[in-house]
């Protein structure tokens, strides 16, 4: 039995590698067109090929040959672990400095989050070596589904794991004409078009010498021409309203008394008190650590207050209780935006839907009841049942709660349900100083994009920002600061191919990729051509 040669896990490795570079920090976007063809090429030769493999398969120009789907599964699995430990080492300063868990622990969860999302990447190897099975030459068949098949895991990483972070689009929202593509597939697209460009410069050294040189030059000139785009200059988005962004900078680790909470909602409503004179609708609050509950009258009537006096809509970042019997405690609590209108009254409220797990609630909580026991951090909250738009007057508003904005179907229903601009508040302090808030801020650009809308983006302690319908970053406050931000936007009616039809793009990938999987070609036999490799 032939072991998997030593070169396809340094190819593995590599792609692992190329694809922490490319997103924030350092960000070297453009390494996307090259950062999973490695992995491609290690699956499709990684194995020594003898002599009958040779013959029947008329290769005889390699020794090396495709993965067996166990191999293929675990160099997908080694570049996943790469890819999401060196991009998502920010779990480690979550679970150590606010979590309160040893260093020691706190790296082998890292460890432990890594191999579990990077079955992933593992999937989509076991996968490429399937198809690489084909009777009619396995990089024909191989390398024509990759691209689907890479979607098709985007797809699974989304709905059945809900960790969509980093999605391989992404790596593109800054270049405005191919990001539009995400305005009719989703991010999906863009992830399809990269993972072929990729696909094209693994088929370069895969096939015949003498037919290389031509694939290379096409699949280098594709990667330069679609990246070259960026540079296209794209006229300004036009915007008449303002709106107020408060970044709070509250400390995640600060302790409560009611002296420091009378002082912090006082600083709070002092620095929002230049939104009339910036004749801004609408002040938002972000999602922060603060105890702000909707039940609490303190923290109610100061921002009734602030909402009388700047007579201005305020959407705060809060602590929804469900209604409890008078004289005891409330149990269900919700990760909330509170909504006051201008004369004090409080209008309505967003429940978070979408919760963060092992962070806001335990999954599997009668499975997993001793996670509650390594942090105290883990919170206890209930889900909210409905992505119903804010009425803010005139305006409609669609409101999603920090990790939220990571799944694009599920930000995609407040548009089709009429909400005219976006508002995300967020606490990206747990983030620390690492390359998260920026990877956060692309996949909330990337939303913008898939629905066409003006994104109000209020965090805690940044990045705090005003983003047009192309992705692009208008205004944004400074990290770190207590501070306020002049907000540009426009209300925007018109709806997206995908706002309308949602992930067609990436079931549809799916569905090519099933069959695919299954088409097995036509067999050979007397008088029929014998399969040729490409």
């Amino acid at each position: 039995m032939t072991r998997i040669h030593k070169s396809a896990w340094l190819w593995a490795l590599t792609s692992g590698v190329l694809q922490v570079l490319v997103f924030p920090k350092p960000g070297l976007y453009f390494l996307c067109w090259i950062a999973i063809a490695p992995l491609i090429y290690a699956i499709l030769r990684a194995r020594e090929a003898d002599a009958s493999q040779l013959l029947a398969e008329r290769d005889t120009f390699s020794y090396l040959v495709a993965a067996r789907v166990r191999d293929g599964f675990l160099l997908g699995w080694v570049s996943g672990i790469v890819t999401y430990a060196g991009t998502c080492y920010w779990v480690y300063n979550v679970m150590n400095l606010y979590g309160g868990l040893h260093p020691v622990l706190a790296a082998v969860l890292l460890v432990l989050f890594a191999m579990f999302i990077g079955l992933h990447h593992a999937v989509f190897g076991a996968l490429l070596a399937a198809a690489a099975k084909a009777r009619t030459g396995f990089s024909r068949r191989a390398l024509v589904l990759a691209p689907f098949l890479w979607v098709s895991v985007e797809l699974l990483r989304t709905y059945i794991v809900s960790f969509p972070w980093n999605l391989l689009g992404t790596a593109q929202v800054d270049n405005i004409p191919l990001a539009r593509l995400a305005s009719v597939t989703g991010v999906y697209g863009i992830s399809f078009e990269i993972a072929l460009v990729n696909s094209a410069f693994a088929a370069s050294f895969l096939i015949r010498p003498r037919r290389r040189k031509n694939l290379l030059v096409a699949a280098v000139t594709s990667a330069i021409a679609l990246q070259a785009a960026q540079f296209v200059e794209v006229h300004p988005a036009p915007a008449d309203r303002h709106a107020l962004l408060v970044q709070q900078n509250i400390a995640i680790t600060d302790r409560w008394t009611p002296e420091y909470f009378y002082n912090t909602i006082r600083e709070l409503s002092a620095a929002s008190s230049v939104a009339r004179k910036l004749n801004a609708s609408v002040i938002i609050w972000p999602e922060s650590p603060a105890p702000f509950f909707i039940n609490d009258d303190r923290f109610v009537s100061a921002v009734a207050r602030l909402a009388r006096e700047q007579k201005a809509h305020v959407i705060a970042g809060s602590l929804g209780v469900r209604e409890a019997a008078k004289g005891t405690e409330p149990e269900n609590v919700f990760n909330s935006a509170v909504l006051l209108g201008p004369d004090g009254s409080v209008q309505s409220r967003y429940d978070k839907v979408h919760l963060v797990p092992w962070g806001e609630y335990i999954p599997y909580s009668s499975i997993f009841s001793f996670a509650k026991a390594l942090t105290a951090e883990v919170g206890n909250f209930e889900p909210g049942t409905a992505r119903i738009p804010l009425a803010l007057g005139d305006e409609n508003a669609g409101v999603f709660i920090c990790y939220e904005s990571v799944f694009p179907g599920e930000v995609r229903q407040f548009a089709d349900r009429g909400a005219q601009v976006f508002v995300n508040i967020s606490n990206d302090g747990w983030f620390g100083e690492s390359g998260a808030p920026e990877q956060h801020l692309d996949m909330v650009r990337m939303r913008a994009i898939e629905n066409g809308r003006w994104v109000l983006r209020a965090t805690n302690t940044g990045i705090t920002a005003s983003i047009d319908p192309m992705g692009r970053v208008v205004a944004v406050a400074p990290r770190n600061e207590r501070t306020v931000l002049d907000a540009p936007y426009m209300l925007l009616g018109d709806t997206t191919v995908y706002t309308r039809n949602g992930d067609w793009f990436p079931i549809s990938c799916a569905i090519i990729s099933i069959a695919g999987l299954l088409w097995r070609g036509r067999r050979t036999g007397p008088g029929m051509a014998e399969p040729q490799p490409v």
